[in-house]
């Protein structure tokens, strides 16, 4: 494994407290301070605290666009590839419960990225929209408005970041079945 970079560590660290404090209650002081340096220090290798946002959200919204387009290029079943949409939320919410946090309560905050977060958001959720749109034309799944099913199912798995960390050790193999299991089984036929 890559020893993490200071940079890495800095928007590590920043998620963390991101998630903590939210982001417009974080300095750049309380930042140098949980990692135990002068404030100055930070500027060396990073622009400014708007940048680690920038950081957080964007790679993670890319995680979750680079799924998705995995997903739709599957020559999967509708159903399997709600399966997978849940699996990949699964395991970005394991690997990332603090920039979760961020992406889901501080994107507003992007300034100069918010038009490309909300158009990684919007096609995310127009293919999510168009698998449910494929299983119900499909009979796969029953006809139930599209953009409810969506709701549903995306509020579960966009606060897995807040129940994942209360459980401590997850499997998630075991938490994407028994989440496919939970939130599939009343829409198929």
């Amino acid at each position: 494994m890559l020893k993490e970079t200071r940079k890495q560590e800095i928007v590590r660290v920043a998620a963390k407290l991101f998630k903590k404090k939210g982001f417009s209650a974080v300095t750049m002081r309380d930042l140098a301070k949980e990692m135990g340096i002068k404030a100055a220090s930070l500027y060396n290798h990073i622009d400014s605290k708007q940048a680690i946002l920038q950081e957080i959200v964007i790679a993670i919204a890319e995680d979750f666009t680079t799924g998705m387009q995995s997903i739709i290029a599957s020559d999967c079943s509708s159903l399997e590839k709600l399966e997978q949409i849940i699996q990949l939320h699964v395991k970005i919410a394991i690997e990332n419960t603090d920039g979760l946090s961020a992406l889901n309560s501080d994107w507003m905050h992007l300034e100069s990225k918010l038009e490309y977060y909300l158009k990684l958001r919007q096609d995310y959720e127009s293919n999510f929209r168009h698998i449910i749109e494929t299983g119900i034309a499909s009979k796969e799944i029953r006809t139930v408005n599209p953009d409810v099913l969506m709701f549903s199912m995306l509020s579960t798995l966009r606060t897995l970041y807040l129940w994942i960390p209360k459980k401590g050790n997850v499997n998630p193999k075991e938490l994407s079945a028994s989440l496919a299991q939970i939130l599939i089984k009343g829409i198929n036929i």
